[in-house]
Order: C-alpha cells, then structure tokens, then sequence
C-alpha cells in the first residue's frame, strides 16, 4: 500500500479516537463545568441563603475546612460499600448461575428474588438492626440487598443468552457440563455480568447511605442526618460530593477490571475498525483497482 493509502486508511481510526475522547471526558466536563457555573451565578446573583442552596466554592471551602471530620466517615461509608458490593457480586454472579443451569431452580426461585425487590429495603433495615445490633453488618446486609438484584438478573441473561448451536457442538465433542460452563458459558456472559456489576457500583453507595441512616453513629449517611439537623447544608453537599466521588471511584475500577479481563471484546472492535478503515471503497479505490474480488454466489461460509 502507498503512503497516501495508508495515512488514508490511518485518518478514520484517528477521527474516530478523537471523537470517543470528546464524546466521553470532553462534553460530560464541559456540561458539568456549565452546570456549576450556572449554579454559582445564581446563588450570588439573587442571594440565596447558604442553609437553602450553597454556592458550589463554599462546598469546596467546606470540604476544605472539614476534612478532618469527613474523611473518617468517608472511611466508613467506603468499607460498607466495599464489602456490601464483594458480597452482592459474590451472591447474584453464584445465584444467577444456578437460576440459568436449573430450570428447577428457576422456576422455584427466580420469581422469589424478583418478589423480594417488590419490599423497601428501608423497611427491612431497621429488622436487621434489631438482628445484628449497630455494628457494620446490617449496613453491608442493606448495601448487598440493594445491589445483588441486577447482578443476578444480567447473570441469568448472559448465561441463556449463549448460542444453542454451540452448545450442541460442545456436547458433539462429549465436553461435559463443566468444560461448556467453563469454555463457553462462562466467558460469554462475562459482558452481561459486568454490565451487571457497574449497576451495582453505583447501588452500592446508596445501599450503604441507607443503612447508616437507619442505624449508626458514623459515616457520611450518619454525618447528613446530623447537620441536616442543624442546617449545616454547606456540609450536607460536601458528603454528598464525596459520596458520589466514591461511586464514580467504584464504577471506574469495575470498567478497567472489564477492560482488562475482556481483551478479545476490544480486539474484536478494534478489527472491525481496521476492516472499516481498510475497505477498499473507504479509500476512493474501484474494487477491481484494489484486486478485491466479490465472493461467488451460492458459496457460503460455514
């Protein structure tokens, strides 16, 4: 190929990058950098009262300033969520596994987890605190409650979702249950369960928000219900930015752990790109000029 061809054949792949930086850090800063500036120009400008609405700097002065008092419940509130999130991850990816190998098991207990989103969690957390006292455990219980739901059901649907026909070629081959689950199954659902666990990173700080609402002398949901009670609303959206830095934290670690654990998933985009990018009629080229040949009729690939 001539350098002309292949800085042609190189453009769409850098157009294409560009336009995922844009798309993803790019117009969620600038949107969000307007949105702040819009929010602190009308908190001066009609002078709303700070115990009403905030100016954005004062958050950050009072993040600032209380950093000795919030660090420590963030602590606490990031420990609940961790161990909540490790606990609905472990329970939704083992239940959804055996809600999609068992038609026993699905019918008996599918519609049972579905029926359990159907009660508040809010009303379950003061049993559990009646249960397991004040300590961490009901505010991981609660956490794993809310978060374990979408796991299971994206588990299940990335299990079923698998080609039947390759699993009869898989039995051809006298694979057992195991080598299909493990060779097959397994890797085909790890998209759906992923999907799943990015849900339950974002559910997992509200899981834990709520439980130390409900029973406990630290962390930042203990922290909001304190100085709302006070009216220190500077410092109530202090800990809700720090809560939502923390779910951000959560949800990012989760894609690189994707990212890392799925290389064929990108490779396989990346190929399509490059086909894309290399096409013949992508490059201003006539398909005979290139020696691209048309695949004969009544031939197909098997």
């Amino acid at each position: 190929m001539t350098s002309a061809g292949r800085d042609a054949a190189e453009t769409p792949g850098r157009v294409h990058g560009a336009r995922r930086v844009l798309h993803q850090v790019l117009a969620p800063a600038c949107v969000l950098a307007a949105v702040i500036g819009i929010w602190e120009l009308v908190v001066r400008e009609l002078d709303v009262k700070t115990y009403v609405l905030p100016a954005p700097s004062a958050i950050a002065r009072t993040t600032a300033d209380n950093w000795d008092v919030l660090l420590p419940n963030l602590r606490v509130t990031v420990e609940e969520m961790l161990l909540g999130f490790a606990l609905a991850a472990g329970v939704g990816v083992v239940l959804g596994t055996l809600i999609a190998s068992s038609a026993v098991f699905r019918r008996g207990v599918f519609p049972l987890v579905i029926a359990s989103q159907t009660v508040p969690v809010i009303a379950i957390a003061p049993v559990l605190v009646i249960w397991f006292g004040y300590d961490i455990l009901p505010r991981v219980l609660v956490t794993a409650l809310i978060a374990f739901f979408p796991l299971t059901v994206n588990t299940v649907s990335g299990f079923r979702a698998v080609d039947p026909e390759l699993i009869r070629l898989f039995r051809s081959l006298n694979a057992s249950w195991l080598q299909i689950f493990r060779k097959l199954t397994f890797p085909s659902g790890l998209p759906y369960i992923f999907a799943g666990l990015k849900v339950a990173a974002t559910l997992s700080v509200i899981g834990a928000t709520v439980g130390e609402w409900v029973g406990a002398d630290k962390g930042l949901g203990y922290q909001i219900i304190t100085d709302t009670s006070q009216l220190e609303t500077t410092r109530v959206f202090a800990s809700i930015f720090l809560l939502s830095l923390s779910g951000i934290a959560l949800y990012l670690i989760v894609s690189v752990v994707e990212w890392v654990s799925l290389p064929w998933r990108h490779s396989v985009r990346a190929k399509r790109r490059f086909e894309l990018a290399m096409s013949p009629l992508r490059l201003g080229e006539s398909p005979r000029a290139s020696g691209w040949r048309s695949r004969p009729e009544g031939r197909q690939i098997r």
